[in-house]
């Protein structure tokens, strides 16, 4: 899995949740919501400086993102692209198929 960090997105997270270089933003499943590959499940995000058995990292401009191993199956079969959408003034997701 990897996940994609778009510049947009990461201005987003610098401004709107203050973060910055050294910090780090998991995203997880949930329950409740739908998204464009899960129905009944939605996607989660917080602030979370230590990544506990991560299974997909990047870092874009010094702050780390990732999913941690009890979140897998949420994004098993699927790359993460995280952008920002203006319209909601948040991030959006897109789930590109991948090789696993």
């Amino acid at each position: 899995m990897k996940i994609i960090i778009t510049d947009a997105a990461s201005k987003w997270f610098h401004d709107d949740m203050g973060v910055t270089a050294g910090n780090g933003v998991r995203f997880f499943g949930k329950t409740y919501g739908k998204t464009a590959v899960h129905s009944g499940f939605s996607i989660g995000l917080m602030r979370d400086d230590e990544p506990h058995k991560p299974i997909a990292t990047t870092e874009k401009d010094g702050v780390n993102y990732y999913v941690n191993d009890r979140d897998e199956w949420f994004f098993k079969g699927y790359d993460l692209t995280v952008d920002f959408d203006a319209e909601n003034d948040g991030p959006k997701y897109e789930y590109l198929p991948n090789q696993e």
